[in-house]
């Protein structure tokens, strides 16, 4: 081992496992052509590089632990400009394309280790930049964090980008800290359970061992963050993500009556894994910070797990706005309990105790226990531009996963797109599922406003 050497951090080596390996893609949409020579510059002159991962090489020892290395960077080794169409349809249209395109990296490609494990796709002809980046490298708020400290606001090139990430800290009672202790044991057990033998029902959108490596599609639900913020004013101190999730709700039984019109019971349950930031403080307001070698604390991964049960209910037969009410109950006592800190000092634990293969065992074991995975990272509330370039769209989505479903959302601008990445043995129409959730948030817009 070399003295300049850095060894990973626990969850870096546990998604350096065959299993649990992840690379993260970040989409984005361009308004421009793109100027190639400009981005290489933008990439070369931003913060990015000067973290010490990003220029660093993953390496064994003899007893086969995973180190950084410091490397020199060669920047063509880590861009791959595409100047054809990337689809074989002339007719497809850009989103199409993209989708597709991103759906293949998904299952096929991994990052090479002879060279830092990020790169960046250039689709010239579709205005698309895709960074690929490892999940041992960083976290979705690190790397966001990262990405929009090289980008600017469009009505005012000399800013940053802002991130506003709501602060609610309740107030801890007597009353308060009993709750917390009761709601954290319930689900740290039920958490315990999932990853050694329960798991959901058999369904439509069911995955299981072997699924992630499955062939892929990719179809994004476009939201309007207004009508979610109409939807979330029907009930007192309801929040984006308690819409969310009462969109994923419904959006799922209105597939499932597509797909099993007769086969499932009223109130089946089908349990979605979501990823749970557990820094104090995130985003840009912070970055400097972040960035920094020495905060080894704050950069990476650093987030929990929580388990968020959903309900199937027959669409025709079921007040939309209920899905509302349910979402909220569960997310409440979920904020209420120390759910994710625990699962990330489980990991910990066994990751320190046991080793990455038999942590990343157990992370496979909940994944294939469970239905689906979301995450939403909240990005810049502003238009913003990259090299001058404004920017149309921003998007996130990962590896493949033992899930047949896979959601992650991201807000920008005023809209918020969730890109749906499904299994297409398992969903073959991710359009129609994509817009099963689209449907589900007008019905709750247009219910809350009939009731004004």
């Amino acid at each position: 081992m070399s003295g300049d050497d850095e060894p990973l951090t626990p969850a870096g080596r546990l998604f350096q496992q065959p299993q649990m390996n992840q690379v993260i893609h970040c989409v984005i949409g361009l308004k421009n052509q793109i100027d190639v020579d400009l981005i290489k510059t933008e990439i070369q002159n931003s913060v990015m590089l000067q973290h010490p991962r990003f220029t660093s090489l993953m390496v064994r020892d003899h007893r086969g632990v995973e180190h950084w290395r410091p490397t020199k960077i060669d920047m063509d080794r880590h861009f791959l400009v595409i100047n054809h169409p990337v689809s074989e349809d002339e007719d497809e249209d850009d989103e199409s394309a993209i989708s597709e395109y991103v759906s293949d990296l998904c299952t096929v490609s991994q990052l090479s280790t002879d060279k830092p494990l990020w790169e960046i796709h250039i689709l010239m002809v579709h205005k698309c930049i895709i960074f690929r980046i490892h999940h041992s490298l960083g976290d979705g708020i690190s790397l966001m964090s990262m990405l929009l400290a090289g980008c600017r606001k469009l009505q005012d090139p000399q800013a940053l980008p802002s991130i506003s990430i709501p602060n609610n800290k309740p107030r801890r009672t007597f009353w308060n800290i009993l709750v917390t202790l009761f709601f954290s044991f319930i689900f740290v057990i039920q958490f315990i359970l999932r990853c050694l033998w329960i798991r959901d029902r058999k369904t439509a959108i069911s995955g299981g061992s072997g699924v992630d490596l499955w062939p892929r599609k990719i179809a994004t639900a476009t939201f309007s963050l207004e009508h979610m913020k109409t939807v979330k004013a029907y009930i007192p101190n309801a929040t984006i993500n308690d819409v969310l999730f009462a969109v994923i709700s419904s959006g799922i039984s209105r597939y499932l009556d597509f797909r099993e019109p007769n086969g499932l019971r009223d109130g089946v349950q089908l349990t979605g894994l979501a990823m749970v930031n557990l820094r104090k403080q995130p985003g840009l307001q912070e970055l400097s910070n972040l960035m920094k070698s020495n905060s080894g604390a704050r950069w990476g991964n650093k987030f929990g797990m929580i388990l968020l049960p959903i309900y199937y209910h027959r669409s025709n037969s079921s007040d939309p706005l209920e899905y509302l009410k349910r979402a909220k109950v569960m997310i409440d006592r979920k904020k209420q309990s120390l759910e994710s800190h625990l699962s990330y000092k489980i990991g910990d634990f066994v990751m320190s105790t046991l080793g990455p293969k038999f942590a990343s065992l157990l992370n496979y074991r909940i994944l294939c226990n469970t239905t689906f995975t979301i995450s939403n990272v909240v990005g810049p509330q502003e238009e913003i531009t990259i090299g001058g370039n404004p920017v149309t769209f921003l998007r996130a989505n990962n590896s493949a996963l033992p899930h047949a479903l896979v959601l992650n959302m991201v807000s920008y601008a005023g809209k918020a797109d969730m890109q749906v990445q499904v299994a297409k043995e398992i969903i073959p129409d991710p359009k129609f599922l994509a817009k099963c959730f689209e449907d589900a948030l007008l019905e709750m817009k247009e219910q809350v406003t009939a009731k004004i």
